[in-house]
């Protein structure tokens, strides 16, 4: 039977491009803003594009804060997408405005010290040796980035990818992962990390 995945809809993401990569990859895929319905599903995903501020006005005014920490406190699989991912952390500074996060990642999200911002294309990611995610892609597979902001620090599981300075391409602690880049857009290498995914569910 097909596991169920939420993709939350809090009015920020890539929500069709989101839910078709998940279906492809043989999920049974909702697009929805229910929180009952996000709580319960199998698996949750948490997209989000543009700027931290705005994705987190959005979690707030959905309510959404304490059903996605309650699932990683009970066990229940959350996938972060780009700023999906940043708002997980403890904070984000853009424009010289902090925005407090959900806090469930330790450290901030800065302005990305490189000669070129955006960061935008295909780029590597140096896993780590037990990464779930990244198990079975090879060290040269590319995944697409379009980002200006990015953590540089999230503890144990971090994986790694350099634009001017190194920066936090994805994570995984416990239940909760999440990368920065968009596995939607990454062709078939973002099908493989999403059926690795789909596999812990």
């Amino acid at each position: 039977m097909a596991k169920r995945v939420v993709i939350l809809d809090y009015g920020s993401g890539n929500l069709r491009s989101a839910e078709r990569a998940v279906a492809r990859v043989g999920a049974d895929v909702e697009v929805t803003a229910d929180l009952d319905r996000a709580a319960r599903a199998d698996g949750l995903v948490v997209p989000g594009v543009g700027a931290y501020a705005a994705c987190m006005a959005g979690i707030e005014a959905l309510g959404a804060g304490p059903t996605i920490a309650e699932r990683v406190r009970a066990g229940a699989p959350v996938l972060g997408i780009c700023v999906g991912m940043q708002i997980l952390f403890d904070e984000g500074a853009e424009h010289g405005v902090v925005t407090k996060g959900l806090g469930l990642a330790p450290g901030s999200v800065t302005r990305l010290q490189a000669p070129v911002v955006p960061h935008m294309g295909w780029n590597t990611v140096a896993w780590p040796e037990d990464s779930v995610l990244g198990a079975g892609l090879p060290a040269d597979t590319r995944f697409y980035f379009v980002h200006s902001y990015a953590a540089t620090s999230a503890g144990a599981g971090t994986a790694i990818t350099v634009h001017g300075e190194p920066f936090v391409a994805a994570f995984e602690t416990g239940v909760l992962r999440a990368t920065q880049f968009h596995p939607e857009k990454s062709g078939d290498a973002g099908a493989t990390l999403l059926a690795n995914w789909l596999r812990t569910l």
